[in-house]
């Protein structure tokens, strides 16, 4: 089994992995399904194969699957993953990586069908960036394939083809950060994650970057971690109008309860200080990070010095501070686009 290198050291829980010994093609681009169980996959699955991805990931529930060896006889290109148990968000696509061969993938939930963007090979053209023209006209030509960005996000639409307000804008609301969700208007608008982690990753960057954090369990503060991170560190997440998905069943709700999770995101992402080419996380951020948590002084110093830890191992790897990130969507907060 693969490992993912991760900025955070934790293992990817143990699971078994079932067919996917053969490869439709050799675009650049797999696919990965989040299964939602009960819900037929049959169609979905035909529907994929006639689109011409390299090969897919299916990532199941721990609960038991009867139809798993039927459906790996009839889609031998499918690799069903088994985890031992019940895992979040994040981790399916961690896991989901892992297995991953192409340089993209396309992740997607077994609710949902692909609306618009063409065949597989198509899709991954448009991701390719001319880094040998770029290269050249610097002087250091490099024959290396690269893509636009970490991650590229559809156009999301419910069951009546209605476009939804799929891409999340960081706004700072009385001192803390909350997110407001826009609807998608020109190719390139910029995403601070991907709505339930719906898009097309660049496997290798999102691997360097350490994929999302699973210890954080509310889906909500996960991707808002994993958003800000590509952001802090340079990347990007952005839309690209061509792709088209849509949810055949109902929308997922978000939980933005705090709780534990908002205090490992904020001490990783937004308490951190950004100097000139390197970011720490000071001392004088503890007492007030003490107060908000309302945990005891030994609980809340052990998480705050990880997190300072961590922040000092990656610290050559920040771009921007918080303020920095939040600033990309300013003028469109205030235009009220």
């Amino acid at each position: 089994m693969n490992t993912i290198p991760t900025t955070f050291n934790e293992k990817i829980t143990r699971y078994t992995a079932v067919g996917g010994k053969e490869r439709i093609a050799s675009t650049g681009i797999s696919a990965v399904i989040l299964n939602c169980p009960g819900l037929p996959r049959r169609s979905l699955l035909q529907e994929i194969e006639k689109t011409g991805f390299d090969n897919v990931i299916s990532v199941e529930s721990s609960a038991p699957h009867y139809d798993i060896e039927e459906l790996s006889g009839r889609f031998p290109f499918v690799r069903f993953i088994l985890p031992e148990k019940e895992i979040n968000l994040g981790e399916q696509i961690n896991l989901a990586a892992c297995e991953v061969e192409s340089p993209l993938f396309f992740v997607l939930r077994s609710d949902m069908k692909i609306v618009a963007g063409g065949t597989a090979r198509r899709m991954a053209e448009r991701l390719f960036f001319n880094q040998e023209e770029a290269d050249m006209s610097a002087g250091t030509p490099n024959h290396e394939i690269c893509f636009t960005r970490l991650c590229t996000v559809p156009v999301i639409m419910n069951s009546n083809y209605e476009v939804l307000p799929s891409l999340s804008a960081p706004m700072t609301h009385r001192k803390k950060i909350k997110t407001v969700l826009m609807e998608p208007a020109a190719d390139g608008d910029l995403s601070l994650y991907p709505f339930d982690g719906i898009g097309i990753y660049d496997r290798q960057r999102f691997i360097q970057l350490g994929g999302y954090d699973i210890t954080i369990n509310k889906t909500h503060w996960q991707l808002m971690d994993f958003g800000f991170r590509v952001f802090l560190w340079g990347e990007e997440i952005a839309l690209n109008s061509h792709y088209k998905v849509s949810y055949e069943s109902e929308l997922p709700s978000e939980d933005f309860t705090p709780e534990d999770s908002y205090r490992r995101f904020y001490l990783r992402n937004i308490a951190p200080v950004f100097r000139r080419d390197y970011a720490y996380l000071p001392f004088y951020k503890f007492l007030s990070f003490l107060y908000k948590s309302e945990d005891d002084f030994f609980s809340a110093w052990e998480e705050f010095r990880q997190s300072r830890k961590w922040v000092r191992k990656n610290k050559y790897r920040w771009k921007f501070d918080a303020r920095g990130v939040t600033g990309k969507w300013d003028n469109l907060l205030k235009n009220g686009e």
